[in-house]
């Protein structure tokens, strides 16, 4: 019986990068052509806290689907605003952590942020919720601070943390679940961070007002509760 010569397998051709584009001269078009499709400013928001696999950013997007986060962040490669490499071990996971240009876009967030705050008035029963999310408000609260460091924030919701002073530790202005060695714990509830996104209130008002509580001896809990030295 003769063989069937196998036929050398075809290379696949490189993915076509995608232009879609207003085709205006107006740098707000340049800028949505980059960051206006849906879920690409959210998944940006999920990058701010530093690396994260796919999988994670899955799990903490709600309603998107697999195929349109591969694309979005496929299409942010492509855009130079993130960039996937793999974590040496024993993690060797793949990451997508945001480029300087990426983090580039945290003043856009908060912009949109303190616009979109009144739309929060009460929470609709089909609305996710994730403790980070109330990252972006407390950021704007703690703009004034000038000691720098780390603020575990806990909520019903859950923990993460925040870092005052700038983006020093590559970029990460917050992060996700407790911090290893906090400067300072705020202990407050969603509806506080709410009332600080419409700017209801300040954090040094929050906290004169028994909305918020500040845990820690140092020089950033001192500032936190408004200059004050800590109660025993």
């Amino acid at each position: 019986m003769s063989r069937l010569r196998r036929m050398p397998r075809q290379q696949q051709p490189a993915r076509p990068v995608r232009r879609r584009s207003y085709d205006q001269f107006c740098a707000t078009a340049r800028a949505l052509d980059s960051v206006g499709d849906r879920w690409t400013l959210l998944i940006v928001r999920e990058l701010l806290a530093g690396p994260r696999r796919y999988t994670d950013l899955h799990a903490d997007l709600p309603g998107v689907s697999t195929d349109v986060l591969a694309s979005r962040l496929k299409d942010m490669e492509q855009g130079g605003l993130a960039v996937r490499r793999r974590l040496p071990p024993p993690a060797a996971a793949a990451v997508y952590e945001l480029t300087e240009r990426g983090r580039g876009l945290l003043p856009v967030l908060t912009a949109l942020g303190r616009w979109g705050a009144p739309a929060l008035a009460e929470r609709r029963p089909t609305d996710a919720v994730r403790a980070h999310w109330f990252a972006l408000p407390l950021l704007r609260a703690m703009d004034g601070l000038t000691r720098s460091g780390v603020v575990e924030v806990r909520l019903a919701e859950g923990e993460f943390h925040i870092r005052t002073g700038g983006d020093d530790a590559g970029g990460e202005v917050y992060g996700y679940g407790p911090a290893a060695h906090p400067d300072a714990c705020l202990v407050l509830d969603a509806e506080v961070v709410l009332a600080l996104g419409r700017g209801e209130c300040t954090l040094a008002e929050a906290v004169e007002q028994g909305r918020a509580e500040v845990l820690g001896e140092g020089p950033l809990a001192a500032e936190l509760r408004g200059g004050r030295s800590s109660r025993t």
